[in-house]
């Protein structure tokens, strides 16, 4: 039985999880999650016992120091709470449930009923996991960001794909189908790391994934500083490929191929909601879609290319699927 005396009663709760691991490319779910418990100073009211699904020889204790004293943190999940009260602008207050950790080593169905058991009690309305995956994608474009659910339902209100993967699995879609399963709404947020620039950070993939849930959501998110870290990321990158002329030429096919699936009309669709956001930043109001249980979110055509393999799970580093993609 999970008591949670210490968090009040929560106001519309959603709960947003991001895991290290495999299924954080350029660490950028994670970041993202970060960032809002750093934007929004969440506190963290529980945290799940880590040698129930850690093993130490591959997520390993931090040994510190503070005010002379050695400490240990062990590697772990932790579950804060962010009381937004002006999340879209004109007064709604909405709070956010927090999850973040690494991916599990053991006992995942466990795992994931422990996270069920807190969204239960604390009343959580949506469960959206975010995740982040390697893929044939210019580092020069806006970064896809694929949504998709198990939940016929949520698919139809919330103009979401649905899962049709088969494959190995991370703890991203096994958390969500485990949702899905409990009669919990879900949904996975999917950002495309270009796989020859993976090493970690990524801001501009972090940067799309908070203008996604942002989307989604209708709760406006401070952004701090990461537009001008995403910028000075691709200029980093740009210099690099120019150092070398096959990364180039490669980096250019990519491009023209990502130019060549997006019609002229799909990328109007996209430069215009990219200037709707830009207005409602500017009057003070909520950047892009919807909240549940308002009208659906209106999809980015010009920057949502269908998900690689449409269900979320990403391939392993290296791996192709059968279709020759990765």
């Amino acid at each position: 039985m999970i008591e949670l005396e210490g968090v009040p009663e929560l106001v519309d709760p959603v709960m947003v999880a991001a895991f290290e691991g495999w299924n954080d490319a350029g660490d950028a779910a994670s970041t993202a999650l970060a960032h809002l418990e750093k934007e929004w100073k969440g506190e963290v009211f529980a945290a799940l016992d880590a040698e129930d699904y850690y093993d130490f020889q591959v997520n390993r204790p931090q040994v510190f120091m503070e005010d002379g004293v050695r400490k240990v943190t062990w590697p772990t999940t932790r579950l804060s709470v962010i009381r937004v009260e002006d999340a879209d602008g004109k007064g709604k207050r909405r709070d956010l449930v927090l999850v973040r950790g690494i991916e599990p080593s053991m006992r995942w169905r466990s795992f994931c009923n422990e996270i069920l058991g807190f969204a239960h009690e604390l009343g959580v309305e949506l469960v959206l996991v975010m995740g982040a995956l390697l893929g044939d994608t210019p580092h020069t474009r806006p970064v896809p960001v694929t949504a998709v659910t198990s939940d016929p339902d949520l698919a139809r209100t919330m103009s979401l794909e649905e899962s049709r993967y088969e494959g190995p699995a991370g703890i991203v879609g096994i958390l969500q189908e485990a949702c899905t399963h409990a009669g919990v709404p879900a949904a996975s947020l999917w950002a495309a790391v270009p796989h020859y620039v993976s090493q970690p950070p990524n801001p501009k993939a972090t940067l799309a994934l908070l203008n996604r849930l942002e989307d989604m959501l209708g709760v406006r998110i401070p952004m701090g500083e990461l537009a001008e870290d995403a910028r000075a990321w691709q200029l980093g990158v740009d210099q690099l490929a120019a150092e070398d002329s096959e990364v180039a030429e490669y980096v250019q096919s990519l491009e023209e191929a990502r130019d060549t699936a997006e019609l002229p009309e799909a990328s109007g669709e996209a430069i215009a909601q990219e200037f709707e956001r830009y207005l409602r930043r500017r009057d003070g109001t909520p950047d892009g879609g919807t909240a549940p249980g308002t009208a659906p979110y209106r999809r980015e055509s010009g920057t949502q290319p269908p998900p690689p393999k449409p269900g979320g799970e990403p391939p392993r580093p290296g791996e192709t699927d059968e279709d020759g993609e990765e």
